[in-house]
This record gives C-alpha cells, sequence and structure tokens, in this order.
C-alpha cells in the first residue's frame, strides 16, 4: 500500500470517529433536554412536614449554663407531588434554642416516599449537660419559671428527586418546626407518664430545599 493510499484510509477514520463523536453528543443532548421538559412540566413541589406532637420526659436548667433534656417528637411528611417520587438518603433530627442547638443529631432511616404518601417518625431527641451561652442560659430559665419556652425542632437532610426512571443528583433538605412548651400552671399538655408531659401541636414546619 503505497503512502498516499495510507493517508486516506487514515483520513476516513478520522472523519468517522469525529462522527461517532458528534453522534453521542447529540444523542446526550437530546436526553438531556428531554428531562429539562419533563421536570418543567412536572414541577416537582417542596414535601410539607408537620410537627403533630412533643412528649417532655425532662427538661432541667438548674445547673448554670447546661441543659438536660429529654423529649419524644412525632414529625410527619408528605409528598404533594403526583409523579415524584422523594428518596430520603439522610436525615437528622434535633432541638435550638434562639438558634442554639441544645440536643445532639439523632438519625432518621433512609427512606423512599412516593406519590401523595405520607412517612411518620417519632424518635427520641434528648441531651444530657450540654453547655449552652450564659446569656441564653439565664433567659432560659427564667422563661422556664416564667411557664413557657419557645423551642424549634430542626431537620436537616439530603434528598432525590424520582421522575419515572430518572433520578436527580442530592438535594440539602432543611425544616424547622417551632414548638411552644409551657410549665406549672400555664401548662396546656397532658400527663402520659411518670413526669413526663405530651403537647399536641399539629403546627405546619417550614421546609427549604
Amino acid at each position: 500500500m503505497s503512502v498516499k493510499e495510507c493517508g486516506h484510509h487514515s483520513k476516513g477514520r478520522g472523519k468517522l470517529l469525529r462522527k461517532i463523536i458528534a453522534g453521542i453528543l447529540i444523542f446526550l443532548l437530546v436526553v438531556l433536554i428531554t428531562i429539562l421538559i419533563i421536570w418543567a412540566i412536572l414541577r416537582p413541589n417542596k414535601p410539607r412536614f408537620i410537627l403533630q406532637d412533643t412528649t417532655v420526659y425532662g427538661f432541667n436548667t438548674s445547673v448554670p449554663n447546661f441543659l438536660t433534656s429529654s423529649f419524644q417528637v412525632t414529625v410527619s411528611s408528605r409528598n404533594p407531588n403526583d409523579r415524584i417520587g422523594i428518596y430520603y438518603d439522610r436525615l437528622d433530627i434535633y432541638a435550638t434554642y434562639r438558634n442554639q442547638q441544645i440536643t445532639p443529631r439523632t438519625s432518621l432511616p433512609p427512606t423512599y416516599q412516593g406519590h401523595k404518601e405520607v412517612n411518620v417518625w417519632s424518635p427520641f431527641v434528648y441531651g444530657n449537660m450540654v453547655p449552652i451561652s450564659p446569656d441564653f442560659s439565664l433567659a432560659l430559665g427564667s422563661e422556664q419559671a416564667a411557664g413557657s419556652v419557645f423551642l424549634t425542632i430542626r431537620i436537616d437532610g439530603r434528598v432525590r428527586w424520582k421522575v419515572g426512571a430518572f433520578i436527580s443528583g442530592r438535594y440539602h433538605l432543611y425544616v424547622r418546626c417551632p414548638a411552644y412548651i409551657t410549665f406549672g400552671s400555664r401548662s396546656n399538655g397532658f400527663v402520659v407518664g411518670d413526669n413526663a408531659v405530651k403537647f399536641q401541636f399539629v403546627t405546619r414546619c417550614s421546609v427549604s430545599v
């Protein structure tokens, strides 16, 4: 084979390779555009969380700058979408007071939530001698003595959306649920066990994704 014929063969293979690469890129572009169009049409809505109740087993502010507390909270989540499922890959729940974390995080089990489905969790959230700032310690003690403390039950996590066979990447999930706890003569809870008081809320939580 002459040098000229070899050159023709090399050019032919180069053109074929470029056509194959161009075809693959066009195919991937079409698939991506199709997914984006479907995503825009379906418009996934955020899950809706509700704090149903909180049972207080302990809330001790007697040691300055430390808090010992124990709760059991019931939280429900509803998927409002008709055609989109939700993977909850990670969910951590904890309590805060004036944006300061007062309990360690408790992990909830990963789960998949189908269309219009509802999931309910009832984890225990507790902290033993958790340090808090002196200013917050004074405020917390004063509020408890006055008969009411405003806490926030928070859930941080990662979620994915499922549209047919397509599963999205992971998104951050932030849930904030207000919990108004009352004490003594002002308590509007009811006793459910030894030194345990249950508060019914059915409070809608704020959700950011």
